[in-house]
């Protein structure tokens, strides 16, 4: 039997767009290129010649009046995501949001019901859930080879110090949605969700580390997990004064060993390489960047080179998102996660302001005021 092919509207046709969402819907058999919204096409930037035959649309309003389309992908900036997704989903749309779902938990909350009252499926774009070091260090977690954790280090460190021209891109003003803990925040702060749960209070440093800022926007950001029970501290780090040659990753510590990590996964490279999955080597790490894994053998500590498991990669979000819309499973990612993510990232930025440790339960109704 044939499988059903779902027709797909990509809004926005930045590098979101480009490297993160259209190679990874072009290699799932059930999912089909259909339309793209692009507002002002340039001579050499044009949805419509780099995708022959698909349909081209000015305004997410025309394009939601296509009914032939069943599935809606936002990729354009935070702050329209809420509308955006909003417009989709009450016009009877499947709906995929980029990170960061919303620029706040309540706009993500509403977002959900919607979803909800349309009966349609809504998910948001937490690819790195599928970076190979992360599911190498979830495998090692899961087998309880680290022991018991007291330490979780996530980075995204770079060496960026000069700033961006405010005028080259939103990403470099201070906007809704907007900044390090957001962009990158949202990666790592999901990560430590995803494997530790929803932690008890949370300490954050949120601001800039460059001299020059015209943008004002909030750079880097520090944001401290604490998990009261398990004796637990989950650490998400994102810098742009960091002069390293090998980047930190990930640093976990047990009490039955550790594991530490540099590079980042090489996904996003291929990607911008025009690799594809599927393709020879996409997703694939070099030897020479594996990780250590250290374990506590007749009282010594004893490290070995750790590599990855064999890539998953990216198309694992759309292929489950396409069984969902089949009715075979639950969407890659559920809302109610990325939500929760973006509420922590209200609290650390709170936390920051106030320079205080807050209790996340305590602190709700700071927020949702």
């Amino acid at each position: 039997m044939t499988p059903t092919t779902y027709n797909v509207a990509v809004i926005g046709y930045g590098m979101s767009a480009k490297v993160f969402h259209i190679p990874l819907i072009q290699v799932i058999p059930e999912l089909k290129l259909h339309a793209i919204v692009q507002r002002t096409p340039q001579s050499h930037d044009d949805a419509a010649k780099d995708h022959a035959g698909i349909k081209s649309y000015r305004s997410s309003e025309e394009m939601v009046q296509d009914s032939d389309i069943d599935v809606v992908v936002v990729t354009t900036a935070p702050t329209s995501h809420f509308e955006l997704a909003k417009l989709a989903l009450e016009h009877g749309k499947h709906v995929v949001v980029e990170k960061p779902f919303t620029p706040s938990s309540k706009e993500a909350s509403e977002l959900i019901a919607i979803a909800k009252k349309h009966d349609r499926l809504l998910t948001v774009y937490q690819n790195r859930r599928w970076d190979t070091d992360f599911l190498t260090l979830s495998k090692l977690l899961e087998q309880g080879t680290l022991g018991r954790v007291v330490e979780f280090e996530t980075h995204f460190d770079r060496h960026r110090p000069e700033a961006p021209d405010p005028a080259s891109t939103w990403k470099a003003k201070f906007v809704p949605g907007g900044g390090a803990v957001y962009d990158l925040g949202t990666h790592l702060i999901d990560q430590a969700v995803v494997a530790f749960g929803l932690p008890d209070k949370i300490t954050g440093f949120v601001g800039s580390q460059r001299e020059h800022n015209p943008g004002k926007v909030e750079d880097s950001c520090t944001v401290l997990l604490h998990y009261s029970n398990s004796g637990l501290l989950a650490t998400v780090k994102a810098a742009v004064v960091s002069p390293e040659v090998n980047q930190l990753r990930y640093w976990v510590r047990g009490d039955k060993g550790s594991y530490k990590k540099f590079h980042l996964d090489p996904q996003e490279d291929h990607l911008k390489a025009g690799k594809k999955p599927g393709d020879s080597g996409f997703g694939v790490e070099s030897k020479e960047r594996a990780g250590n894994l250290t374990t506590v053998q007749g009282g010594q500590p004893k490290t070995q080179t750790h590599a990855n498991i064999e890539p998953v990669t990216y198309s694992a979000f759309y292929s489950k998102f396409a069984k969902a819309l089949a009715g075979q499973g639950e969407v890659p990612v559920k809302p109610e996660t990325p939500k929760d993510v973006i509420r922590l990232i209200e609290l650390a930025r709170l936390s920051s302001k106030e320079g205080r440790t807050l209790d996340i339960r305590e602190h709700y109704a700071e927020i949702d005021g």
